[in-house]
């Protein structure tokens, strides 16, 4: 396996080997040996001066990027991302991912590639610049208004990933595909395909715990066929509910979080496991506010990660019934 930052694994620490204090008179669970810890951080709020903040209150030196002040990175202007890069260097923050809008929910299959390209043209010198290599995307939602049929949507898919992984290879970057929407989202089989065909070392897998109950798949399920292509882990849980993802604190819905974790480290897994609760924040239903108890809320659920993730049982260890 490889860093979050897409390089041969290096020691799991801050930059420099000092970073975020842990708050005193609060016990610290370290994470799996190979694993740190990150949050998606307009989780925890909008502004960049909060989602700091609570990665601090955390203990955690690291942090993966999606919004700042309701703006993607890749749309803020040259001297606000100074700004951004400057207080995470600052706050001793490493970067581990950038969440980007490349083939996601909201850009069929059928929309303007150059929306796509061009995202990817401007993050390569902001991911440059952050440290990280990696850059989450999908994989093209069907046109809802016209359907393609299967093979058309699938040709055009990975027409246009073959497309953009050859232009993140010439930025030294790597895309991360994710188990969310898009024509490979939700089914190993295409996601292999995908893989197969693009045939880039720079596409490879995020894996989403909790996207199974909103997409209608077991997650486990699919990691079994998919995780040695797996980069990158996003944490979050969800129980369906009245044809709904009601999402909840990890290990608490119906997403088998921990069984996830363990195979993902009995499998050699090395990197991040990055918090996206999505408890207020949820961009796709239009949800961008954390709310006044967004830190709060962000720091209980790295805490409920913390702690599940120090009862898994070290990897190969006989004892393999789920942990509760």
């Amino acid at each position: 396996m490889r860093d979050d930052t897409g390089s041969p694994r290096a020691e799991a620490g801050p930059r420099g080997g000092t970073g975020p204090r842990h708050p005193a008179g609060e016990p610290r669970l370290s994470p799996p040996p190979g694993i740190r810890y990150a949050g998606i951080g307009d989780e925890a709020a909008p502004d960049l001066a909060g989602q700091i903040r609570a990665h601090q209150l955390l203990g955690w030196s690291a942090i993966e990027l999606r919004d700042i002040d309701g703006t993607a990175l890749a749309d803020l202007d040259d001297a606000a991302f100074d700004r951004v890069a400057a207080a995470l260097r600052e706050a001793r923050l490493d970067v581990v991912c950038v969440n980007s809008r490349i083939a996601n929910w909201a850009r069929p299959v059928t929309g303007d590639f150059e929306l796509d390209r061009g995202e990817l043209e401007r993050l390569a010198p902001r991911c440059a610049a952050l440290g990280t290599r990696y850059v989450r995307v999908m994989s093209y939602p069907n046109d809802p208004g016209a359907p393609l049929d299967e093979p058309e949507w699938a040709r055009r898919t990975i027409g246009r990933l073959t497309r953009l992984a050859r232009q993140a290879e010439d930025a030294g970057l790597v895309l991360l595909h994710e188990n969310c929407a898009g024509w490979a989202g939700a089914d190993p089989a295409r996601a292999l395909r995908l893989l197969a065909e693009v045939d880039s070392p720079a596409l490879r897998l995020l894996f989403d715990t909790g996207n199974g109950v909103a997409y209608g798949y077991e997650a486990y399920d699919v990691l079994t066929e998919l995780v040695t292509w797996v980069d990158h882990v996003q944490i979050k849980d969800a129980r369906p509910e009245g044809g709904e993802a009601v999402y909840t604190l990890p290990g608490e819905g119906s997403c088998r979080v921990a069984d996830c974790l363990r195979l993902l480290l009995d499998h050699g897994y090395t990197g991040t496991w990055t918090i996206e609760p999505h408890r207020t924040v949820r961009p796709h239903e239009g949800r961008t506010d954390a709310g006044s108890d967004g830190t709060a809320e962000f720091v209980r659920y790295g805490r409920a990660l913390e702690s599940l993730a120090a009862r898994l049982p070290a990897p190969g260890a006989p004892d393999r019934e789920a942990v509760r």
